[in-house]
């Protein structure tokens, strides 16, 4: 497949702009890190006026794909999780062409998983879990079980990524061989969810539990990020100030929840200013400094 490719990443690693080239083959019949197709082109350049764009080829009976992505996006990707491939093409890919060993670098950079870069993709985690976990306790109460069951099992994920991460590791595609040798407790709530004979709504009431006692035995690590933002001020913030942080923008769609999470343990602080109302108040939010 490389000599096939040759003619496309050759013209490509010619230009000034492109930093890396890796190749990633099918491995198997069945292979989603492919997307399917027999082999997929990687390119990474330091800038483009889209930061994706991919485009299909295919001679005699092999499929591939060339993906184009500027340094910026792949970066995004890495930190949000939003596309766990990466993770994968960049640590296993076979290396074409590095300009000034940057892809060299990068791998270093996940292998190493700076303490800045696990402090922010834990509260990326860690907020998911929160929303997955109180909307699925809402669906349980309210007796939709099989929406409850969705729910937990997506929240029961963050958890796994979440111990991966707190570990020093970055979350692959198969993050529960990961969290199996890892972190055993978390595994074996997937299984009792999955596999028991137990009718649903016992099994989800069990696993409630135990998830509760696991989600606040993480508030301290999970919610670190978002209060070293809060700190950065002594007066308290507004909702919309907290919203439209830039620090807080990989997360931003649960920032809400979360914020309620931590009020509700006491860990935030509401303060009421006044209005031209009744009996009406600005909700303002702060920590208490030690």
């Amino acid at each position: 497949m490389e000599d096939i490719l040759r003619p496309i990443y050759q013209e490509r690693a010619s230009n000034e702009d492109t930093l890396s080239i890796l190749l990633i083959e099918r491995r198997k019949e069945e292979s989603p890190i492919t997307e399917n197709l027999d082999a997929v082109l990687f390119i990474i350049v330091r800038e483009a006026n889209d930061p994706l764009f991919i485009k299909h080829y295919e001679y005699i009976n092999q499929k591939a794909s060339l993906y184009v992505a500027t340094a910026e996006q792949v970066n995004e990707w890495l930190l949000y999780g939003t596309n766990r491939r990466i993770v994968d093409w960049v640590l296993n890919g076979k290396v074409i062409f590095d300009r000034n060993e940057y892809i060299d670098q990068l791998r270093q950079r996940l292998l190493e998983f700076p303490q800045q870069e696990r402090v922010e993709k834990t509260a990326i985690e860690f907020a998911k879990l929160i929303r997955r976990y109180i909307e699925g306790k809402d669906f349980y109460e309210s007796k939709h079980y099989l929406d409850a069951f969705n729910h937990i099992i997506h929240a029961l994920h963050h958890l796994a990524r979440l111990s991966v991460i707190e570990n020093g590791f970055h979350p692959e595609v198969t993050v529960w061989s990961q969290v199996r040798k890892i972190e055993p407790e978390i595994y074996k709530l997937y299984e009792e969810l999955v596999y028991s004979t137990e009718e649903l709504p016992k099994r989800l009431e069990l696993l409630f539990l135990a998830s509760e006692f696991l989600v606040n035995q993480r508030t301290e690590v999970g919610s670190k990020h978002f209060l070293e933002v809060l700190s950065e001020k002594e007066e308290s913030w507004t909702f919309d100030e907290i919203l439209n942080h830039p620090k807080l923008r990989p997360y931003v769609i649960d920032v809400g929840v979360l914020l309620e999470f931590l009020v509700g343990k006491g860990v935030v602080q509401v303060e009421k200013i006044p209005t031209k109302g009744k009996n009406i108040y600005h909700r303002h939010y702060k920590i208490e400094k030690n």
